[in-house]
């Protein structure tokens, strides 16, 4: 399928789930026109109202599925306007010529604070004490209650969330270790393990800061709970399906670990009219907080600008630096050139192809690049001279080709 520049599916854009309005001006910059919708869709919704759409942007609830990506017959980007693309068919994507855009630093800063605010009232059971004053009991023991300078905190998924809260914890006294699958560089004094095992058996408490690949589901649950030290601290920021909250709930309740905080569930409402439920609800010394890990004005606002910018940069140059299943491409623009993008399968003698149509057709190439990725290709081709339709049909009759498109 080859588009043409101005066609009306590239100036719309669907936004769900209160994206910030600077992702808006970034994409009306290139005049790309964006309707917003407060919540998330489920994805027969999505699979509706998608079509004749050429951008979407989502946050976390929003599942994009194979089905959604059937239904939509104009899109040409996804953009996750946060950390996580688990929501999303990045396969399907792909195999469509659909680019996918994150934001995996935007909201770091502000995920960490959070974890080192939950670390601080956990550890001086600030829930419990609030808890207390509100029911009219003024309790000023201090039994329970600690510092956290000497504190041991494990950190489990070494990542960008996983090292600035390293820094900053090791900064107020506490003795940082980690374990993550991959070999990673410790920053500070912090401690690598060999294990988790190893990790859990070492620290006072334990936050957990990893992706959301399918390896991740259930990794941590009643072995792991059963490792850590008596009176322990757990939390979890990263993803839902991570944790067996039933167990978490049987450690709280028999006084093996001292209290938990959790931001992320396996299943969360899709809006503030639907019940929260959870097995962690009524818990002494558990936070319990709605998926507002990276929920600050400035990183949502940070995290709108720089996806929305991914996007039109794509729309407009077919960039695709930082794409999550893409090859990442960015070609610099040559005056007064006509830009082609071709997306196709990996496979050999493409670029030959391509060239070869080009060549055809008289069509002189002032700038080019190709970059594969897994199964994808990606092609940007500047070429001098105007051409005609033929170009562009020849592109799109190649075997290879999943998506041609023409920028000018």
């Amino acid at each position: 399928m080859a588009e043409v520049p101005g066609a009306a599916a590239r100036e719309r854009a669907l936004l769900l789930e209160n994206i910030h309005p600077d992702a808006i001006a970034a994409l009306s910059k290139v005049g790309v026109h964006a309707e917003r919708v407060d919540g998330a869709l489920d994805p027969d919704e999505l699979a509706t109202r998608v079509r004749g759409f050429a951008i979407l942007g989502i946050r976390s609830k929003t599942e994009v599925t194979d089905r959604v990506l059937d239904a939509a017959d104009s899109l040409l980007a996804i953009g996750a306007f946060c950390i996580g693309t688990n929501q999303i068919d990045l396969a399907s994507a792909s195999r469509r010529g659909i680019a996918v855009f994150n934001a995996p630093f935007s909201n770091t800063r502000s995920v960490v604070e959070v974890a080192v605010a939950e670390i601080i009232a956990l550890t001086r059971r600030l829930t419990n004490k609030n808890a207390d004053m509100h029911a009219g009991i003024w309790d000023k023991s201090a039994d329970g209650s600690h510092e956290l300078r000497g504190q041991r905190l494990g950190i489990i998924g070494y990542g960008n969330i996983g090292t600035q809260l390293s820094v900053l914890a090791e900064n107020l006294g506490m003795t940082v270790f980690f374990y993550d699958v991959a070999d990673k560089l410790a920053l500070g004094n912090a401690r690598p393990c060999a294990t988790m095992a190893e990790l859990l058996e070492s620290v006072d408490v334990v936050t957990l800061h990893v992706d959301g690949r399918r390896g991740n589901v259930g990794l941590f649950g009643e072995p792991e709970f059963a490792r850590m030290r008596l009176g322990g601290l757990f939390l979890n920021l990263s993803r839902g399906f991570v944790v067996d909250h039933a167990a978490l709930r049987r450690h709280i309740e028999s006084g093996h670990l001292a209290g938990a905080a959790v931001d992320v569930f396996p299943n969360e409402p899709k809006s503030r009219d639907e019940e929260f439920v959870s097995q962690l609800r009524g818990l002494p010394n558990v936070i319990l907080t709605p998926h507002i890990g990276g929920s600050t004005e400035e990183a949502q606002q940070g995290i709108g600008r720089f996806v929305g910018t991914k996007l039109s940069d794509f729309l407009v140059e077919g960039a695709t630096t930082l794409s999550v299943n893409l090859p990442a491409l960015a070609l610099a623009p040559h005056p007064g050139a006509h830009r082609l993008l071709h997306v196709h399968h990996n496979v050999p003698g493409v670029l030959a192809s391509i060239n070869g149509i080009l060549a055809n057709h008289d069509a002189n190439v002032e700038g080019q690049l190709l970059r594969t990725r897994g199964d994808v290709g990606y092609v940007l081709t500047d070429i001098s001279c105007d051409y005609s339709a033929e170009v562009l049909r020849g592109l799109e009759g190649l075997k290879a080709t999943i998506r041609v498109r023409q920028l000018s």
